[in-house]
């Protein structure tokens, strides 16, 4: 009989379990999205603009899981480029060499 070893990483939050990784570095990314949501909350709350406190905890969350996209709204990130699509000329060239090479 063989027994396997899966090591999980648990990221936990005030004693509940919030999720479960096989990766340090995924838990510990998912770890500070939840660090980051937690100082939005605050952020929003201070703003006095929410009286629901759900939706400005789903707010928060969901600005923490676009942090990206939120850097570059705010102009502290620039945008990747779109990668270029290929012209109709590349194309054809492409595939004439593809039926050459079969």
């Amino acid at each position: 009989m063989t027994m396997a070893v899966i090591v999980k990483y648990v990221v936990e939050r005030n004693g509940e379990e919030k999720m479960t990784f096989t990766s340090k570095s995924e838990a510990d990314a998912y770890d500070k999205m939840l660090d980051m949501a937690d100082e939005m909350f605050t952020l929003l709350a201070a703003s006095e603009l929410f009286e629901d406190e759900a939706k400005q905890e789903e707010l928060s969350l969901f600005l923490a899981q676009k942090r990206e996209e939120v850097l570059i709204a705010l102009g502290a990130k620039k945008a990747k480029p779109a990668p270029k699509k290929k012209t109709e000329s590349a194309k054809i060239v492409e595939e004439q060499s593809q039926d050459e090479a079969a």
